[in-house]
């Protein structure tokens, strides 16, 4: 079977081992049981900031950044460099 294991993490703060063959443990190695139903709502809620990291992967490094400011203007690396990703990259409605 294979785990949400994020999804989990969020959800059961307990659990410290997710092994995919053998399942769900907390700290003492006690079996947890988990309700997908829960996993899954978060899942959901996790998924709403999968674009806070795409854009941070897509952003170039902060001097190169600088650099661009410096060279051309905050507004033009606005229209240039943000927006771009924003756009990619949006941020949920809800």
């Amino acid at each position: 079977m294979q785990y949400d294991h994020e999804a989990i993490r969020k959800v059961y703060s307990n659990v410290v081992t997710i092994d995919d063959s053998s399942g769900i443990f907390d700290k003492d190695g006690n079996s947890v049981t988990v309700d997908q139903s829960l996993i899954d709502a978060a899942r959901v809620e996790l998924n709403k900031l999968n674009y806070q990291s795409e854009r941070k992967e897509t952003y170039p490094d902060w001097r190169t950044q600088l650099e661009y400011i410096y060279d051309h203007g905050i507004d033009k690396w606005k229209t240039d460099m943000v927006d771009p990703i924003k756009v990619k990259y949006p941020k949920p409605s809800s």
